[in-house]
Order: structure tokens, then sequence, then C-alpha cells
């Protein structure tokens, strides 16, 4: 009893440091995503570089994340949490000197294919600042991974719904806070300046405030079966490794279910990133909306998005199977992409609505569903490969978003509705695979 207790001490201990970095991480993007246009075009880009610095993040994301996921699972999850946070921070040190570079033309374009912009040495300073984030970016599937080691099964859809909240809660103070600072005369440098600050209590929050992590052991393992495997015990504050075991990206595939996880990861943020590519742009060319309108607007859809993963989908977990509320979620996320297309005011918070529910009970469902398939032993590199497929899939989506926008307008956003429906039809799949889970969990209950 002694020992539940302090699993449920340590459990809590670490869990609200680790809401505190999703949060603070996400305020971070929340503050960049709402003046990142608007800064590319005045240091001479377009909607095509807008695209491809956008991507920058996630394109070295997509090399860092498997290993800062594999390193969690062999060094600790703390250890790993730290160095993602320190390059995080050097990252915001470098996106702030760039303000201050004089904006010298370096290389300028002119194509009818891919319009006219320039390269400058300040726009090149920020390509370097999202590069050496996104390396270091493996934070969320790291904190994802943390998270299963310490809760049950039970309690992990709920958990992974907090921790949303938390993210969402991000994207909600994050524009408003960039909307309120971007307005006055120092332009961007006061975000920037925000953005700095959010990352250093980042740093610090995880050196001081999160439990470290170890490996479970045993205190009597014998050493005559020659395998170094440890196998733990029941302990929700540590995890469980192999000893100087790694996964490839081969063996990942070969792991029950989790290629089809990866692919639905895959769709899923293709379909969004189209619309984080194309959405500003069509907020700021064809609505002419200012930073604080667009600040506003997201910030309402997170604050949406905030109650739907706490009260509701709490509600919701209670009474509907994981794979019930990723096909619902799904549905009513794909209808967004579609109301956005006339540009009607009130449409579009319409959608902002739909985008709250949709995707507030379909992505926490996904992740605890993902969670449950990858296992406790390679939790940490399964996650590393999603926040793989993610990376990928923002990369192509980013700058599909930037291309489909400028060629075809609001096509765009129904581009981005039928990616989404093509994962509500493939995952009717985890209405069949969860239901014979339980039957199977079921017969094992049932005495002999």
């Amino acid at each position: 009893m002694e020992q539940n207790s302090g699993t449920s001490s340590a459990s809590g201990r670490a869990l609200f440091p680790l809401y505190a970095i999703t949060f603070i991480g996400t305020l971070g993007f929340g503050i960049i995503l709402t003046f990142l246009v608007f800064l590319v075009t005045d240091y001479g880009g377009n909607a095509l570089v807008y695209g491809i610095l956008a991507s920058t993040y996630p394109a070295f994301q997509l090399i860092g994340a498997p290993v800062l996921g594999r390193w969690s699972d062999l060094y600790g999850r703390k250890k790993i949490l730290l160095l993602s946070q320190i390059g995080t921070l050097l990252a915001w040190i470098i996106f702030f000197a760039a303000l201050f570079f004089p904006v010298i033309p370096l290389i300028e374009v002119r194509s009818g294919l891919l319009g006219t912009f320039t390269v400058t040495l300040p726009l090149l300073i920020l390509f370097l600042a999202r590069a050496l984030d996104g390396a270091t970016g493996g934070n969320v599937s790291v904190a994802n991974a943390y998270l299963a080691d310490l809760t049950s099964e039970e309690e992990r859809n709920k958990n992974y719904g907090r921790m949303s909240v938390a993210s969402n809660l991000g994207y909600v103070f994050g524009p408003a806070i960039a909307g309120v600072l971007g307005t006055t005369a120092y332009g961007e440098i006061l975000p920037v300046s925000a953005a700095l600050v959010i990352s250093i209590i980042g740093t610090l929050i995880v050196l001081f405030l999160l439990p470290d992590s170890r490996p479970c052991a045993i205190e009597e393992y014998p050493e005559s079966t020659g395998i170094r495997k440890i196998l733990g015990q029941e302990q929700k504050e540590c995890y469980q490794v192999e000893a100087g075991s790694k996964i490839t990206f081969r063996e990942v595939f070969k792991l029950e279910y989790i290629p089809f996880m990866l692919v639905v990861y895959f769709l899923i943020f293709l379909g969004f990133n189209i619309y984080y590519t194309a959405f500003p742009i069509f907020a700021v060319v064809a609505l002419e909306w200012s930073p604080a309108e667009l600040g506003i607007y997201f910030s309402v859809i997170s604050a949406l998005m905030a109650f739907v993963q706490g009260p509701v989908l709490a509600k919701l977990a209670r009474r509907y199977r994981e794979s019930i509320m990723v096909v619902g979620g799904g549905f009513i996320l794909g209808l967004q992409f579609i109301l956005i297309v006339p540009g009607d005011y009130l449409l579009l918070y319409l959608a902002a609505v739909f985008f709250a529910f949709g995707n507030g009970i379909m992505w926490p469902s996904i992740l605890s569903i993902l969670s449950k398939f990858a296992g406790k032993k390679y939790q940490g590199s399964v996650q590393g490969f999603a926040m793989s497929a993610s990376s990928l899939a923002s990369i192509i989506g980013l700058l599909a978003g930037g291309f489909l926008y400028t060629q075809f307008g609001v096509i765009a956003f129904l581009i981005a509705a039928a990616i989404i429906y093509l994962v509500v039809f493939l995952s009717f799949r985890l209405l069949r695979i969860e239901k014979e889970k339980l039957i199977e969990t079921e017969a094992a209950k049932t005495p002999v």
C-alpha cells in the first residue's frame, strides 16, 4: 500500500510539470503563429516562402524526434525533455536576434509558378532558428511517452485530454498575447521577447520541478539467464526498457496496429497543416484581417477546445469508446473546413465551434489509442516515430497549403476536408479493433 501511495504521489508531481511544459510550448508556438505570416512578408517573402519557413520546423523535427524518443527510452525522459527545452531556448534567442539584422537582399525570384519574393538576411536567420527548434523538438513525443509511463490505461484518455487542455490554453493565450503586443510601436519585438521569456520558464520547470525518471528495477535478478531485460515492478513513476535495446523504423512496422496508426497520424497532420498555412494567408489576403483579428480567432478556437477537452471529453469518455469518438470527432472536424470556404464571418466562427468540438474529442482519443498499442517497452520510440510521421505530413501539408492556396484559393480547404474524411473512413477499423480487444479482455476475466 505504501508503494501505491508513493506511486500516486510521484505521478502527481510529474503530471503538473508535464502539463505546464505542454502549455508553455504551445504558448510560444501560438505567439509565432499569429505574426509569422506578417514577418515573412515584411522581410520579402510570399505565401510559398511562408509555407517553406513553417515547414522547416517539422522537417528538422522529422530527424530529431525519433532519436530523442529512443534516447528517452534508454536514458530517461527528464534528460531528453531538458535537452529539448534548451534547444528551443537557443532557437528563440536566434529568432530574437534576427529582428535586429538589416534587411539585406540575398536572392531575388520572379516566377509565374513560384511567385515573386526576395530571400533576405533576417529571413535566412529565421530559417536557422526554426531549424534548430525543430531538430530538438521532440518534447511533445517525450512528454506523451512520460504521461503513458505514469498512468494506467483506464486513466490515460482522461490525462491525455488534460494535456490537450493545457496545449489549447497555450493557443488561447499565445495568439492573444501576440495580437496585443504586436500592435505596439515595437512591432514583433515584444511578442518574440515574450516567447523567449516563456521558453526560459519552461526550461526551469523541467530542471527543477519535473521528477527524474528512471528504469524499473528489481533487487534480485537471476544473472544465469543471460538476459539483460529489466522486468521491473508495477510502478508508474518508472518505465520499462530493455537495456541497450534500440528499435528501428522497420521494427516499428512489425508492431501490431502501429503502421495503421502512423498512417492515421500522417493524414491528420496533413489535413491540419494545409489549413494552418492556407488560413492565415486567406485571413490576410481575402478577409484583410489584422494580427489582432487573427489572434482573436485562434484564441476563440483554442478556448472552445480547452472546454471540450476538459468537462465535455471527460463526460463522453465515460459513455463512449475511444474509437467512436475518433470517428465522430473526425466527421465534425471535416465540416469546419467546408464552412470556411464562403468566407462569411458568422460561418467562420461556426467553423471554429466545429473545429473545437471535432478535434477536441478526436485527438486525445487518437493519442490514447496509440499509447495502448505501443505498450510500455517501446513507448518513447513509437511516440518518436509518430512524431516523425506528423513532421513529414507537416512538411508536405505546409508546403502544399501555401501552393494550393496560391493556385486554387479556398479549394485548399476542401482538399483538407477530404483528407480528414479519409481518416474517418479508415478509423472505422478502430471500431472493430477496440471491440475485439474488449471481447478478449472480458474473456480473460471470465474464470475457467
